[in-house]
């Protein structure tokens, strides 16, 4: 019998068994698994918080609690396909061109705090009700014990509601109207500093929207160097005109602003130009968090010198597998955490 949590429509039942075949390879390997119909085992060390998240700001870098470093990767193959079944063996982790000794390993389907981050500005005029619906695809396809938030902004970002289930996020959406200018980088900003008050140790954010910025405090240069130094994976989607193409300047911009949040994070960015594509999208982004390596290591370089450390996951393809690609966040600030509360 399927479980609430997995109902999803007949279009969603197309995507997964369409996209997310299931082809064992070389010893187990796993191209593309679907979600687990059983309850997920705890990460080891998932009570205590992610050394590379934030505890508190006040010099707005990232601070190393222990020596362990923390990644979140993603592996696809040469079709976008999600690729899950790989050991530790299968990769090695460079800081700054230096091979480093991977002393965490774990690829458990772990629950998320996510935060969703929604545009509800007057450019997303006539783009609400395809938002919604993508959302509500996008929690029915979600770890069951995901908590979620929701940040709505136009001219000044909100926290609409407070971390919750799925159902009761989407609701709150069901009343509010889109008008008023766009305040991107202010909501982005509030939604990071939030989801650092999740009980799960995995974080995230879902940003939706246009790209369009005419109103925030925040530059786009301060928000870039806080997605560096947070942590926190971005997925961002894209709401252009359907059906359409990439229009104006604005439209342009938008899309590289959003492309860029995400990269910078270890995330992805979508442009659905169909309701279905939409649809696609969300429920790419949902399972892709759900299939998902957690490594940790103990860099080489001891000193907590201020310094950006750069960080490349490579991955070993087991015999028979073609060249995989990578994702995870671009590196890390190492600074030494002051003394006191």
């Amino acid at each position: 019998m399927v479980s609430k949590q997995y109902k999803m429509t007949d279009r969603l039942r197309v995507l997964v068994s369409s996209a997310l075949l299931v082809v064992t390879l070389c010893g187990g390997v796993i191209l593309a698994q679907s979600p687990p119909a059983t309850p997920p085992k705890t990460q080891p060390g998932q009570q205590s918080q992610s050394p590379s998240k934030v505890e508190g700001r006040s010099d707005e870098r990232i601070r190393l609690d222990t020596d362990i470093v923390t990644l979140t990767v993603t592996v696809t193959d040469p079709y976008n396909r999600l690729v899950t079944g790989l050991d530790r063996q299968h990769f090695e982790v460079f800081e700054d061109k230096v091979k480093q000794s991977i002393e965490f390993f774990s690829d458990d389907d772990v629950p998320v705090s996510l935060g969703i981050v929604f545009d509800v500005s007057g450019s997303m005029k006539g783009k609400m009700d395809r938002a919604r619906e993508s959302l509500r695809a996008f929690i029915e396809t979600s770890h069951r014990e995901d908590d979620f938030f929701l940040v709505g902004f136009n001219q000044r970002a909100n926290l609409i509601a407070e971390f919750s289930d799925g159902d009761t996020l989407a609701n709150k959406l069901t009343l509010i109207d889109a008008k008023g200018q766009t305040a991107l980088y202010d909501a982005s900003y509030l939604g990071i500093e939030k989801v650092k008050q999740g009980r799960h140790s995995k974080r995230a954010l879902l940003l939706i929207s246009d790209g369009q910025d005419n109103s925030s405090r925040y530059t786009y240069g301060e928000l870039r160097k806080l997605l560096r130094e947070a942590g926190v994976q971005i997925y961002s989607i894209g709401i252009v005109e359907m059906g359409g193409s990439a229009g104006g300047t604005l439209d342009m911009q938008g899309q590289a602003i959003l492309e860029e949040i995400a990269q910078v994070t270890g995330g992805k960015a979508f442009f659905p130009r169909s309701a279905a594509e939409l649809e696609d999208a969300t429920t790419r982004i949902a399972l892709e968090l759900r299939h998902q390596y957690s490594i940790g290591y103990s860099p080489t370089n001891v000193n907590r010198d201020g310094q950006w450390h750069k960080i490349k996951v490579q991955v070993k393809p087991p015999r028979g597998l073609p060249s995989l690609k990578v994702q995870h966040k671009e590196g890390y600030y190492a600074i030494t955490r002051k003394a006191g509360p």
